[in-house]
């Protein structure tokens, strides 16, 4: 039995398993939980052999959000205390939600909180039916706040306005609709579904899965002007000329396997 809240395992095709291992309490974040995720993945965003991330958890629960006895420690720190310890869990949402690889939440159970902006923040999320989503910060007094760029971002201004000041209970049907899951299955086929999708990615360029994700970043934020259009060109006009570029061009009129991909 291990100590350790966060476990990572990495596969012989490169997939990493970051596993949230706190079942005794439903996986509830506490510092030193955004601590170790933290610290896992920097890893891997600097480890090249490393071509797909999974969140996931141990247990019942995705996650519960915030750890009780750690907001009830918060509570009593200074207002500079908390901005610094809010200042962490922000790091963590933004990291993920840049990783240089792509990622995929698997939600086997109950996500609240600040589980939703990990949901959010990942590339693609893949719900079980025992799924159940909820943004329950305002049912203790408190807001959102640093999951709220991500989240309002998968779900849209109009359905936080309700989500987040109601803290209804939503499934993974509902997640869908919303845009925050892409995908909800039976609870027997989540590793399936999640097995599936990480070989779909596991097929394409690295190079080409890494800049995309930039490129959507970038164009997501637009407008679309000069400098817009410019960087692109840019874009494409590297990638063409990469060697992954080449190799995947070359691939496709050889009608053969490109060199990345690991069947």
């Amino acid at each position: 039995m291990t100590d350790q809240q966060v476990l990572c395992e990495i596969s012989d095709q490169g997939v990493a398993s970051v596993i949230l291992n706190r079942p005794e309490v439903h996986n509830a974040f506490d510092d030193k939980l955004i601590a170790e995720i933290l610290t896992i993945l920097d890893s891997l965003n600097a480890n090249d052999a490393v071509r797909v991330v999974i969140l996931r958890s141990n247990g019942k629960s995705f996650s519960a959000g915030a750890d009780l006895g750690w907001m009830k420690r918060m509570a009593q720190y200074s207002l500079e205390d908390n901005f610094n310890d809010a200042g962490e869990l922000a790091r963590l949402m933004h990291t993920l939600n840049n990783l240089n690889k792509p990622t995929i939440a698997m939600v086997q159970g109950a996500a609240y909180g600040g589980a939703v902006g990990l949901a959010a923040c990942c590339d693609i999320c893949i719900a079980s039916e025992k799924a159940r989503f909820c943004l329950s910060e305002v049912k203790i007094g408190l807001s959102p706040a640093v999951i709220s760029p991500f989240v309002v971002a998968a779900i849209g201004e109009r359905a936080a306005r309700r989500y987040f000041l109601t803290a209804e209970v939503f499934d993974g049907a509902e997640a869908v609709q919303l845009g925050l899951a892409h995908q909800m299955v039976s609870h027997d086929e989540l590793e399936n579904a999640v097995s599936e999708m990480t070989q779909k990615l596991l097929a394409n360029s690295p190079q080409s899965v890494r800049r995309s994700k930039e490129l959507i970043a970038r164009v997501a934020k637009g407008p679309i002007d000069q400098e817009m259009i410019e960087y692109t060109q840019r874009l494409i006009a590297e990638i063409r000329v990469s060697e992954e570029g080449q190799e995947g061009l070359s691939a496709f009129f050889e009608k053969r396997a490109p060199g990345w991909r690991r069947d």
